[in-house]
């Protein structure tokens, strides 16, 4: 039985990633930071309790600022593949908190690469790298293109990827790292702009709340389905030579096509709704990311199944049941004929 450790598991990705390789045949263990309240909401419905036969997932207390620990953690488990998903990933946080950013999702990743290279063991790595580190440089963005970060969150995410690289290069690891593009789903914290745009919108439905109050709706992302995402980050750590891989639809929308496609979606006029809060604007803004993930299509069989609309109508969908409210349905009909149930049944 192959061994994976994740960081981040009770993340959006960590637990779409976590289902997937328990699919495979995997024992899990994953990363979790101690705290007075669950903050396991996206594993409970495939969590076991570690005391029984059968078993395959396990949950570990642990910190990226606590070397000792991590060298530990994985000197124990000896896991086959570490899957580095953890991190500060809130861009306008990162503006507030530059330091802690800095500290988790820069040098956390060295401190895990050290423990690997430290404990002598063999296994392969995964960096979860960002499209946020091409900043200001134009679309479309590939392997080569420069980083040109705008956020004290990219300039970390720069960092941990050349260190993946350095590590790669220096000692041999076999380290990879997966620029995702911007992926969603029902799982994302409501503090990112498409979550928090989706559950606003079951907020209104339900009359709980007036108003959606948003930043900057200009900028443009390449948005797609975060559960296709994480498979294609088992596939790089199969591959026989390590290589970093771009992740991406191909095109790129604004934060204000995603506005009005999901409030036409529920029949509700957009402007009557979102309010435009100053304080959501980011110091310096990433105006356009699109990939071009050629690399990731010829050697990885990438190949996005959820178009931009398709997304926006699942995210609707599943905030509105959790609203108690009956879904328009077609995100539902999508789920349902494309992809594992597992991947919307816990949602």
């Amino acid at each position: 039985m192959k061994k994976a450790l994740i960081t981040g598991i009770t993340g959006q990705d960590g637990s779409y990633l976590t289902e997937f390789l328990l699919s495979l045949g995997y024992e899990v263990h994953g990363l979790i930071r101690r705290s007075s309240t669950f903050n396991t909401g996206r594993l409970e419905h495939i969590y076991i309790d570690p005391h029984e036969p059968k078993a395959r997932l396990f949950l570990h207390y642990g910190d990226l600022s606590d070397s000792s620990q991590l060298t530990n953690l994985i000197y124990n488990a000896q896991p086959d593949d570490i899957y580095h998903l953890a991190a500060q990933s809130h861009v306008r946080v990162s503006f507030d908190m530059p330091e802690y950013s800095g500290d988790i999702t820069g040098l956390g990743t060295i401190r895990i690469l050290e423990s690997i290279r430290r404990s002598g063991i063999k296994c392969r790595f995964y960096q979860a790298s960002s499209s946020e580190m091409f900043g200001t440089y134009p679309p479309p963005q590939n392997e080569n293109t420069p980083f040109r970060p705008r956020s004290p969150y990219a300039c970390a995410k720069v960092m941990a990827h050349w260190m993946a690289i350095n590590y790669r290069d220096g000692y041999n690891i076999f380290a990879v790292s997966g620029i995702l593009f911007n992926h969603e789903s029902p799982r994302r914290s409501e503090t990112f702009v498409t979550r928090k745009i989706t559950r606003g919108i079951a907020m209104i439905l339900a009359e709980k709340q007036k108003y959606l109050f948003l930043g900057n709706l200009e900028p443009k992302r390449d948005w797609g389905f975060a559960p296709e995402y994480v498979e294609m980050m088992w596939k790089m750590l199969q591959q026989d030579e390590p290589r970093d891989y771009i992740i991406g639809t191909g095109e790129s929308h604004s934060v204000q096509e995603f506005i009005e496609e999901a409030f036409s979606y529920v029949g509700l006029d957009w402007r009557e709704y979102v309010r435009i809060d100053p304080k959501y604007f980011r110091p310096t803004e990433v105006e356009n990311l699109r990939a071009n993930p050629g690399k990731a299509r010829e050697r990885l069989g990438w190949e996005p199944k959820a178009t931009f609309k398709e997304l926006v109508k699942i995210m609707v969908d599943a905030d509105m049941r959790k609203m108690d409210l009956k879904p328009c349905g077609e995100g539902d009909r999508i789920l349902r004929e494309r992809f594992p149930s597992s991947w919307w049944g816990g949602d």
